[in-house]
């Protein structure tokens, strides 16, 4: 990647931060595209159903019939006091066993519905990262231009880990709580609908104050996802520009500019946090109430023969069993406010515009020789500022074409046009007589081999990182591919040879080396059209030489773009294109530029003299 492509049209950036403040744009029509996403999953949802429901009536099942045991003793008590009788051993005994299955019974449900739900949300989870990994390699460049690393890495990973987390949690015990409410309502009923009056006194104030708490929870989950794209996107830009900070003496303004995103994100994550943590005491207190009163009523009830005591103390059980759920719904609102902004981002990011892929009877790249046409064209990464106008050339097949120009005079744009990682904004890039945008993207692009100003190697083997160029490469191929970079004495003597593993940033082997490794993989790839940039900036004079030597073997028979700042390595050029603020404005040989005494005099002229 060059400079130029670094820096981008419009600037990295730390992404389109929110405040902690804003809303989920749209919550519920997010979690309707979420129920539409799952629903390749909804024979397992139904099983998922069946079981939750099943076990939640086995458990609540359980109090009535031990409250009946707890009849079963005080009559018995009562009995042994008076002198009529004593307790029914044997009775209690098959009380106490029905209990133990149903509980047993319910367990097992239990087990099930989690084992399948916990399958269904990571196959959802598994098919959000690929469908994000697909969806990277048909997102425009324009998209990165304006969004960090780590904001884009967010939505792989802290936002996809939400939405499974949060699923397999919130998905089953909504259904549970529910059922659970009704079902503890009708036993409740069954037993005294004047205590059930009672308890359910308690709801209204509840319900307020649940409601009350998700009001002011639900702005701070969003606000909390974007403040941690924000941080991972900081994280990962000072990482990788370590060594550029410490030069620059930066380290207090990078921890400041991090504090003050690390801030903002403890704001919105403690903010949430903090209310949806208040949810449990506050429905225990109100809970509570309810005890005092179902035990109140519940005594003046026995004492007037109306209820017997087994049903006061299996009433109170499902008073508990009745709070219990809308706890568990308040949570699961919760969970559903962090699902929602969590998929929200990843909806956002997979709906986002993508590059035309495929055009209707593309152009076969089939037997293409390499000629390019640039007919009159315009650009601009804004379409309101225009930064190529009207540029036009013609090169022929195996020419070696070097664009020259001050920075920011649109080189490298120039080949980002070619490979349409932009189409122009008018006229047309041609290759063989066939406009750019009739072939697809990917065979287009296959025409095309890259040799950059930054080298890009990938933790692995120089053998797998030279193969990289064409994966069904034999052995042999990538050892002839690395004598023709002259590479190949280098390698034999690293411990491993071929097989020595390069560290994530490529830091063990130095920078020309890396370029040579690039160039190898390059040559193994056999492209059509070559493009060289800035490719021998970046080391010494003498390393220069072997690089350009293996740029000499590479461009042998191809039609090579060359990006250069030093005119001296262009000499032999076939045609030079002199490039200033978008424009060609001169174009020939190097003897003919500098017999015209023009721009590109000036700039060869310019270098020679520092030179001397």
């Amino acid at each position: 990647m060059s400079r130029e492509q670094r820096r981008g049209p419009m600037g990295r950036g730390h992404g389109h931060g929110m405040g902690p403040g804003e809303k989920a744009k749209d919550f519920k029509g997010t979690i309707r595209k979420l129920v539409r996403y799952m629903s390749v999953y909804k024979i397992q949802m139904l099983f998922v159903l069946v079981f939750a429901v099943g076990g939640t009536i086995f458990n609540i099942l359980g109090p009535k019939i031990l409250g009946k045991a707890t009849t079963e003793i005080f009559n018995g008590l009562v009995s042994k006091v008076s002198g009529t009788g004593g307790m029914d051993f044997e009775k209690i005994g098959r009380i106490l066993l029905l209990t133990l299955g149903l509980y047993g019974v319910s367990a097992v449900f239990s087990f099930i519905q989690g084992y399948i739900m916990t399958g269904i949300s990571q196959k959802t989870t598994y098919r959000f990262r690929k469908a994000i990994s697909e969806k990277i390699s048909r997102m425009p460049m324009r998209y990165f231009d304006k969004m960090t690393y780590g904001e884009v890495l967010s939505r792989v990973t802290n936002d996809v880990d939400t939405l499974g987390q949060s699923l397999n949690q919130s998905a089953t015990q909504m259904i549970t709580s529910v059922t659970q409410m009704v079902g503890v309502l009708i036993m409740m009923l069954s037993i005294s609908p004047l205590m059930t009056l009672v308890a359910l006194l308690m709801l209204p104030i509840s319900v307020s104050m649940i409601s009350l708490i998700m009001a002011k929870s639900q702005k701070y989950f969003r606000g909390q996802q974007e403040f941690l794209g924000n941080v991972n996107g900081q994280v990962e830009e000072v990482y990788s520009g370590h060594n550029i900070i410490k030069a620059f003496n930066k380290e207090e303004e990078t921890i400041e500019a991090f504090e003050e995103t690390n801030r903002k994100l403890y704001d919105s994550a403690w903010k949430s946090q903090f209310l949806s943590g208040m949810m449990m005491p506050i429905m225990q207190f109100v809970g509570n109430l309810g005890y005092a009163g179902v035990a109140i009523l519940g005594g003046y009830l026995a004492i007037r023969k109306a209820i017997e005591v087994g049903d006061i103390q299996s009433f109170t059980q499902y008073v508990r069993n009745f709070t219990q759920p809308i706890q568990q719904v308040a949570q699961v609102a919760n969970m559903l406010q962090s699902t929602a902004a969590a998929s929200e981002r990843v909806f956002e990011f997979l709906e986002e515009e993508e590059e035309d892929q495929t055009v209707p009877n593309p152009v076969s790249v089939d037997g293409l020789r390499g000629n390019v046409e640039f007919s009159h064209v315009h650009f601009g990464y804004n379409p309101d500022k225009i930064i190529i106008n009207d540029f036009s050339a013609n090169i022929n097949e195996g020419q070696k074409i070097a664009i020259v120009g001050p920075t920011g005079a649109g080189k490298t744009t120039m080949i980002k046009l070619l490979m349409r990682f932009y189409d122009v904004n008018s006229g047309a890039i041609l290759i063989d007589g066939h406009n750019v945008k009739d072939f697809n993207r990917s065979e287009l692009r296959m025409m095309f081999g890259m040799v950059l100003q930054d080298t890009w190697l990938f933790h692995g083997s120089i053998r797998d990182n030279i193969r990289y160029g064409k994966l069904d490469a034999s052995d042999e191929e990538v050892t002839a591919a690395a004598k023709a970079a002259r590479v190949h004495r280098f390698v034999q003597t690293l411990p491993g040879g071929y097989d020595m593993e390069l560290n994530e940033e490529a830091t063990n082997v130095s920078q020309g080396q890396k370029q040579l490794l690039t160039i190898a993989r390059a040559i193994l790839a056999d492209p059509k059209i070559l493009i060289l940039d800035e490719a021998t900036s970046s080391v010494d004079t003498r390393t220069e030489i072997q690089i350009q030597k293996a740029m000499d073997t590479l461009m042998k028979g191809r039609t090579s773009f060359v990006i250069a700042h030093r005119l001296s390595t262009i000499r032999d050029a076939d045609l030079i294109l002199v490039m200033k603020d978008g424009d060609i404005v001169e174009q020939g040989t190097h003897e003919e530029l500098i017999a015209k005494d023009g721009f590109y005099a000036e700039l060869y002229n310019s270098q020679f003299e520092k030179t001397a």
